[in-house]
Order: C-alpha cells, then structure tokens, then sequence
C-alpha cells in the first residue's frame, strides 16, 4: 500500500510541477478548466501534454488530490537522492512563487498609486492608506507562509542529508 502511495506521489509531483495536466470540467453549458479535479457536480476531461502530444480523457473517476508538501515531508520508500531532489525542486518553487508575489505586490501598488493620484487624493487619506495596508498584509502573509514552508522543507533536507545509512551486517565475515 506504501509502494503505491509513493508511486501515485512520483507521478503526481512531476505533473503538477510542470503543470502539464490541465482537468476540462463541464456542468451544463459551462467549460472551466482547472490545474486541480473537478467539482463533483462537474463531469470531468483530463486532458495531460506530454513530449509535444495531448490527449484527452474522459475521466469521471475522481483523483484523490495528494499534497505534495506533506509527501516531501514524509519520507517513506523514496530513495534518499530522489527525495532530495525534489525537496530542492519544492523549495525552487516555493522562492520563485515568493518572486512572483512581489512582483504582484509592485503592481497592485503602482494601480493604487495611479488611482489615488488620478482622483487627486493625498498620501496620508485613510482610504488610500488602509488599501495600502491590506495589499502589504495580503502578500506579506503569502510570503510568510511559503517562507515557512521553505524552511520546513530546508530542515527536512537537512535532516536527511545529515541521516547516515544504516551499517550493512557483515554476513561475509561471521567471526
């Protein structure tokens, strides 16, 4: 049963990584596509790109979502290599997403700005201010958590880096 665990997680962590799994959901008239399963009240088109060609399949089965953070942090039967890598993987995705915030960051305050410059407000008006503070608690709480989560995973690395194999039995020499 862990085999297959790490398995589903080794398959999973690759495809959502890369985001080359993409889920057509439709209920209806209506089409959204999504990166994680559809809604149960929506039938559900995997549709996966791999080397250059794209399939489609009709695929009402549900995936069960596995957390890719708690797989890295639960080392079962991955060998010690392959975990490392993709803890270095996560904690390159988790920095380039912090990178990502910022730049959000940049640009929710350059459009405040313009706004409260186009409508001839001063610096210190409440309004213009409390947005201020709710774009800079909004993506410093972002940042914080995914910093969190990097030094988790920085710790797990670490722990397993400094883990030694256990000592092979001398069966050859049995004196």
């Amino acid at each position: 049963m862990a085999r297959l665990i790490v398995t589903l997680i080794c398959v999973a962590l690759p495809t959502s990584a890369l985001a080359n799994t993409v889920y057509k959901c439709r209920k209806d008239d209506k089409v959204v596509f999504s990166q994680t399963a559809c809604p149960q009240e929506y039938s559900q088109h995997k549709i996966e790109y791999q080397l250059g060609i794209t399939t489609e399949i009709d695929s009402d089965k549900r995936d069960i979502p596995v957390d890719p953070f708690q797989a890295l942090l639960n080392k079962q039967t991955i060998s010690k290599e392959k975990l490392i890598q993709l803890l270095d993987g996560e904690i390159y995705r988790l920095k380039q997403e912090n990178s990502y915030f910022e730049i959000l960051r940049a640009s929710e305050l350059q459009k405040l700005e313009r706004n409260r410059y186009w409508q001839n407000r001063e610096k210190d008006d409440p309004e213009y201010i409390a947005k201020l503070k709710d774009i800079n608690t909004r993506f410093d709480e972002l940042t914080v958590s995914n910093n969190s989560a990097i030094q988790q995973l920085s710790d797990r690395k670490a722990q397993i880096l400094t883990e030694t194999p256990p000592e092979e039995s001398n069966e050859e020499n049995p004196q």
